[in-house]
Formats: structure tokens, sequence, C-alpha cells
């Protein structure tokens, strides 16, 4: 079974940075496309960030674009988000979302895969 585990929320005033993680484990899976997803109390879950499996293409939010930089080891199956210049809004938790081809079926099933969420606060 493939999880995702996402980490390095926490609380920062604003202006300040974070650089969130996300290491994808299990068996028998290859991983294709990488994301990060934010949802703040009260909305509904948006897009932050994506990018290919050979990190040559990324994909913004206008909200974030020139603040939050997406990249990836994919020699360590991980997921990076530094986020810069952060404001209040930007509070939410944060969702890592990978694409992942399973061996694990026949023929392989392509699944969407979710971690728990890391908590971003920016206080005023």
């Amino acid at each position: 079974q493939v999880q995702v585990v996402e980490s390095g929320g926490g609380l920062v005033q604003a202006g300040g940075s974070l650089r969130l993680s996300c290491v994808a484990s299990g068996s028998r899976f290859n991983i294709n496309v990488m994301g990060w997803y934010r949802q703040a109390p009260g909305k509904q879950r948006e897009l932050v960030a994506t990018i290919t499996s050979g990190g040559s293409h990324t994909n913004y939010a206008d909200s974030v674009k020139g603040r939050f930089t997406i990249s990836r080891d994919n020699a360590k199956n991980t997921v990076y988000l530094q986020m810069n210049s952060l404001k209040p809004e930007d509070t939410a938790v944060y969702y890592c979302n990978a694409g992942v081809l399973s061996d694990a079926y026949a023929p392989p099933r392509y699944l969407e895969v979710w971690g728990q969420g890391t908590l971003v606060t920016v206080s005023s």
C-alpha cells in the first residue's frame, strides 16, 4: 500500500518562511505528478502547486506565484514546498498529493494518494 506523509508545518509571522516536505512510501508503485493542495478554515481545498515526474514542469496557483517553490527528489520519493513571504491568507492545512501507478494491480492502476495534512498558521 502506498502512503504519503507531510511534515514541516508550523506557526510563523507574516513575512516568514516554511519548508514543507512530503515523502511517499510503500511497495510496487511509481510516482508521476506530485503536488500540494491546501484547505483553509471554511474553504474548499485548492491547488497550490504541482510538479511532473522529471521536475521540469511546474504549475502554481496565481496566489502563490513568486513566493512558493515546488521541487522534488525522485531518489527519495520526496516533494518539497518552499514557502516564502507568507501571508495570513496562506493559513491552511496543506496536503500532499501523489499520482501513483500501482503495480499491485493487474493491470496496474493509477491512484491518487493523499497525505494526512500539515497545518500552516501565519499570524498577522
